[in-house]
């Protein structure tokens, strides 16, 4: 194939050292095996017509066919002639070449291939004056005008890429083999006319009932496409192997059987059950490992039943016990290092965003060049492990779709879930968190909630959000929980006098003891004051450490691994100190503590921090000691809230049933009896108002972000209102900028030198002011800040 001269038609600038950019017809045939990889990885789509593996791969080989035109060839310096900005939208000249190409196709089908061709970079609809959509740009044009346009198209370069691209999908499977089509620039230009003119009607307005769920196979075609170019762009592989295999459960029995165990009743139960499961079990009992078993199992099942490759997400509630856990699946549980991925940094909503900016954008300069690079490169990492560890908020952006965050949606279809620890207490999540249950069951997903207290009420909300049954797996009647705990409630408050000299006196006593704030302030005053006396006591530098989710990712992992080597459950010798946390403690880390102080937090939390103690059972009962909050207002919400954080209702209620049970020894069925109680719906109650506002939350998410009449609208307007709802986001120190910037910039960019600034960040609460550091792309914050004391005062 020739044009221009001797230049072949290209489909990049170059990049990196490279002196000649990709050529269109290599970029192309990539996309189409990228394009291959996903449809085989999500496999048949519950609703999804037969056919939506073939649309996906043809408009992945079509979609940047409009880049032959001359000006975009200028643009990234394919021409004798200096580079200039062209300009226009190279997916809308695209569309010219399937009437041709796909002329052995139904009409309709052409138009799904067209949808999925056009709207890979750009929305197709947006609100007046949105210049960034394509109807607001080529929708009112005449013929004449369009074609006027997109300038001159060589006559040769369109022939020669018809042919190849003909010879090439007939290979492909994709058309009927046969002689290839002719096809002149001028049939190129009014074809797009035409059928952009078909896409707009079909398209720009509300769809009715009568069109089913044609919205949603469109943003899923629309997800497939951008995912596609994405990989195939930044030309990294993805994982096609599942590393959760039936091996795991040989090594686990392995592993019980060396240390005289077998699995328990509820891991076996687990491990045999298909479709949806609640895992309920004490805190040390297996519960991962019987999630991952059930995740095995019905992996196996969804691949022979057709659908494709489960990816598997482990979600979270707290971003800082992501890398705890991450560490656990592949060091421990897997044997997989380097096969789970990590989706907690809300910067990747900018890959996402960044990776849409190609060659048709007004920058040329190459320092743009290679930030596209690096955001398609981070872009394809979102997607390529086949297990996932985060909060639920990177797969819940997946509702926003549009060219930006389609692919995450398409991309949780046929996808197996386990939530940990999914929390009650807050009704505005969890209303979220079930809507969208409710969304990716229908895309085939199944799930796990796993955890040691589950009140009716929460599964009883669950179920009503599923349509499939949901199995109840527990350790089976009959079964002694073990009572490791004797509960001690105190009118005192965690800070003050009395509770500290009872802590010291822990201390001195030579025990491990674990003390949990509410917030960040509190845990800081406490080590201060506790932290000299645990190391004096034991004349070592980690006899007393701070956790809280305020620290940098380096930071953290350092101590959390300090954490481990010192209070990981199971050691034979142990060892006394002082960890003082927050409920970042609550989850992931497999720790053993003789004694706990802890202000009182919602009853479902405080559990999670007393199974931090005495975890195995193998002694006494331990004392869990729970000290009084101090209710405070939050800023712009009415209310009270325990130490700030929680809502007062639900802690209140916690600390009445508690002082009635004090110096009782207790379990988890206790304690699953006083959620109960808490969480009852019965009128009147606090529980049956938290159900209307679970209700209420879960209907209003479905309405903003899960309603499919307008598939296409810019919902980019709508990112500020869906980040609101969350309130965690990450930032780096401003006394940290330099070092970031210099090591996004090792290994020209790409993953090592962005993995090493990523330690830089710092998880902050959502309302945190914080500045936009637009050469980085990150936020920055003012505040002061040491490795051993994490985040303390934030300068506005």
């Amino acid at each position: 194939m020739t044009a221009y001269g001797a230049r072949l038609p290209r489909a990049k600038s170059p990049r990196g050292r490279r002196t000649t950019g990709e050529l269109l017809t290599d970029h192309s045939l990539t996309t189409l095996r990228r394009a291959d990889t996903i449809a085989a990885r999500i496999g048949q789509l519950p609703f999804g017509h037969r056919r939506f593996a073939l649309r996906l791969r043809a408009a992945a080989f079509l979609h940047d066919t409009g880049k032959v035109a001359y000006g975009l060839q200028r643009q990234i310096g394919n021409t004798a002639e200096p580079a200039e900005v062209w300009g226009e939208r190279h997916e809308v000249l695209s569309l010219g070449f399937l009437p041709t190409l796909l002329a052995a196709l139904p009409r309709q089908e052409v138009l799904w291939i067209a949808t999925g061709v056009v709207t890979h970079h750009r929305p197709l609809t947006g609100g007046d004056g949105r210049r960034h959509a394509l109807l607001p740009l080529y929708g009112r044009d005449s013929a004449e005008e369009f074609a006027r346009k997109f300038g001159h198209i060589d006559a040769d370069a369109v022939q020669n890429l018809t042919f190849w691209l003909h010879t090439t999908a007939a290979e492909a499977g994709l058309i009927p083999e046969g002689p290839p089509p002719t096809l002149t620039p001028e049939k190129l230009l009014k074809d797009a006319h035409t059928l952009f003119g078909e896409l707009s009607d079909r398209w720009e307005w509300s769809l009715g009932p009568e069109d089913g769920v044609d919205g949603l196979l469109a943003v899923l075609l629309q997800g497939g496409v951008t995912m596609a170019d994405r990989m195939a762009s930044a030309r990294t592989p993805v994982h096609q192997k599942h590393p959760l295999t039936p091996a795991y459960r040989q090594r686990l029995e392995q592993r019980l059987h060396a240390h005289g165990y077998t699995l328990r009743p509820h891991q076996t139960e687990a491990a045999n059950t298909t479709g949806h499961v609640f895992i309920r079990a004490w805190t040390g009992s297996g519960k991962t490992e019987a999630a991952l078993l059930w995740a095995q199992h019905n992996l196996q099942d969804m691949t022979a039943s057709g659908q494709g490759t489960p990816r598997l997400f482990y979600l979270l509630p707290y971003l800082a016990a992501i890398n705890s856990m991450v560490r656990r699946l592949e060091e421990g549980e897997l044997q997989a290092v380097g096969q789970v991925g990590v989706s907690h940094s809300h910067a990747a909503s900018y890959y996402l965003s960044r990776a849409l900016e190609d060659d048709c954008a007004n920058d040329t300069e190459d320092l743009a060049a290679a930030r596209v690079s690096l955001a398609q490169e981070n872009a394809t990492r979102l997607f390529r492990e086949l297990i996932r560890v985060g909060t639920p908020y990177q797969p819940l952006r997946g509702a926003l779709a549009g060219p930006a965050h389609s692919s995450v949606l398409l991309d949780t279809a046929n996808s197996l879930f386990i939530l940990d620890e999914l929390h009650a207490y807050d009704p505005q999540r969890l209303g979220m968190i079930l809507a969208m249950m409710s969304f990716w069951e229908s895309l085939g997903g199944r799930f796990a909630i796993v955890s040691a207290t589950l009140p009716d009420a929460l599964q009883d909300a669950i179920r009503d959000a599923l349509t499939q049954d949901v199995h109840l797996v527990e350790p089976p009647e009959g079964t002694v929980f073990p009572r490791r705990h004797r509960l001690l409630v105190r009118e005192s408050t965690l800070t003050s006098t009395e509770a500290v000299t009872e802590m010291v006196g822990r201390i001195e006593a030579g025990e491990a003891l674990l003390v949990v704030a509410n917030n960040r302030p509190n845990a800081r005053a406490l080590y201060r004051k506790l932290g000299s006396i645990a190391r004096r006591m034991h004349g070592d530098q980690d006899a007393a450490i701070l956790l809280h989710s305020r620290f940098r990712r380096d930071h953290r992992s350092t101590i959390e691994d300090r954490i481990r080597a010192r209070y990981h459950n199971g050691q034979t010798e142990r060892r006394g100190g002082v960890l003082v946390a927050t409920q970042t403690v609550e989850v992931s880390l497999d720790v053993d503590f003789d004694t706990i102080h802890t202000t009182c937090a919602p009853m479902d939390a405080l559990c999670q921090r007393f199974g931090r103690v005495n975890r195995s059972g193998a002694r006494p009962p331990a004392d869990v000691i729970v000290h009084t909050p101090v209710y405070l207002p939050r800023r712009d919400e009415t209310g009270l809230f325990a130490d700030g954080v929680y809502p007062k209702e639900p802690v209140a209620l916690a600390r009445q049933i508690l002082r009635r049970h004090h110096s009782d020894v207790i379990d988890e069925p206790m304690i699953t009896k006083w959620l109960n109680e808490i969480y009852s719906t019965t009128p009147g109650n606090w529980g049956a108002a938290w159900r209307d506002e679970v209700e209420q939350a879960a209907d209003q998410f479905t309405e903003a972000f899960l309603n499919w009449d307008e598939p296409f609208r810019d919902r980019s307007l709508d990112k500020e209102d869906f980040d609101a709802m969350f309130d965690g986001k990450e930032a780096v120190l401003i006394t940290d900028q330099t070092e970031y910037a210099r090591r996004l910039a090792i290994d020209n960019g790409r993953r090592p030198g962005r993995l090493l600034a990523e330690d830089l960040l710092i998880p902050v609460a959502g309302n945190t002011h914080t500045t936009w550091n637009e050469q980085l792309k990150v936020n920055t914050i003012d505040a002061e800040y040491d490795e051993e004391n994490g985040l303390g005062k934030i300068r506005n």
